[in-house]
């Protein structure tokens, strides 16, 4: 009977720390999506900063700008995204999965 609860938790015990690796994954990827919007955002304000005259120029500016804090916006919520995720990898993997101690 010990035998098969053992066996029971080192199973369970196995599938949370796949179920944490899959999360962990998911959590780099967030942030990978973040670095990326990073990436670009820094584009952006380089364009913006550029002196453009013309009416055109800053209407165009103008846009950037507002284009600008969107990315920032967005990449923001990406890095809060993949930090929460990474916080719920450690928590799967501190978890009894699907059953609980039902099994």
């Amino acid at each position: 009977m010990g035998n098969g609860n053992d066996s029971l938790t080192a199973a369970d015990a196995l599938a949370c720390a796949s179920r944490s690796y899959e999360v962990q994954l998911l959590a780099g990827r967030l942030a990978a999506c973040a670095d990326q919007a990073d990436t670009v955002l820094s584009q952006l304000v380089r364009l913006e900063l550029q002196g453009w005259q013309s009416p055109a120029g800053r209407a165009y500016r103008s846009a950037l700008s507002l284009q600008a804090a969107s990315l920032r916006r967005s990449r923001d919520a990406l890095q809060e995204a993949a930090a929460v995720t990474l916080r719920h990898a450690r928590n799967v993997a501190l978890s009894p999965g699907p059953g609980g101690h039902d099994g």
